[in-house]
């Protein structure tokens, strides 16, 4: 019996320090459970660490705690980071994501804006801006964001494209967006093949869809105002 409990404290350490390990990176998941996504979240967390000594952190919320906003929470994180640290933040019941950092300095290795930004190139943030614009001001602060690497692929609708599948996509999208952008302006190359074609070829997908469907919107707009022309002089019945 001795020996039994000495083996289960055993257990316990053993787990708990392989916890401890394995979610340096992906600080919290409660959404994905996929050890192959873990396990690129900690490589390249550890590699980006290693390199520039900034910790870029992942945490997937299935909700936030009663009563808390996404900054406080992320806030409440950061009290007690002991190097420079950055959190990115997705909440699925909440429908938000966010950045927060523990120092605003490290604001100057990468673009918030552009990370979080719903459109991914100049041409859409055009259409975007055209159409939901209220003023000049508007329009100059849709079109000074693009690149969007997380919002894009959420917002992608598709039957073949699970849930979980569709938020690993967009977060690990945003993660490795951010840590490109941090090598860049450290000067550094990252390792294991995390390089800017990566994320690049996931966004031409993006891309491809959207003006795939913008494309469609268009031909069907002509469409109809065709046929309106063509039956101008008919008198419809109002229902």
């Amino acid at each position: 019996m001795k020996y039994l409990t000495r083996g289960l404290y055993a257990l316990i350490l053993i787990t708990f320090f392989q916890t401890q390990l394995f979610a340096e990176y992906l600080y919290k998941d409660e959404i994905i459970h996929n050890p192959k996504f873990r396990a690129d979240i900690e490589t390249l967390g550890s590699d980006l660490f290693k390199k520039t000594g900034i910790a870029l952190k992942l945490i997937m919320l299935k909700e936030l705690p009663a009563g808390m906003s996404m900054v406080e929470y992320e806030k409440e994180i950061l009290k007690d980071a002991t190097v420079p640290t950055i959190l990115l933040t997705f909440s699925e019941m909440d429908k938000a994501v966010d950045i927060e950092v523990s120092d605003k300095s490290l604001y100057k290795y990468f673009d918030k804006a552009a990370v979080l930004s719903p459109v991914t190139s100049h041409v859409q943030a055009f259409m975007l801006a055209v159409s939901c614009a209220r003023n000049w001001d508007d329009f100059k602060k849709i079109m000074s964001h693009t690149g969007g690497s997380i919002l894009p692929l959420l917002g992608v609708k598709s039957k073949e494209m699970t849930t979980a599948t569709k938020y690993s996509a967009a977060m690990f999208n945003g993660y490795l967006d951010i840590a490109q952008q941090i090598s860049k302006a450290k000067d550094v190359e990252l390792g294991d093949g995390f390089d800017n074609a990566t994320n690049q070829e996931t966004l031409f997908y993006v891309k491809l869809f959207f003006y795939g469907f913008v494309l469609y919107a268009m031909i069907m707009y002509i469409r109809r105002l065709i046929y309106k022309r063509k039956h101008k002089d008919e008198t419809f019945r109002k229902w």
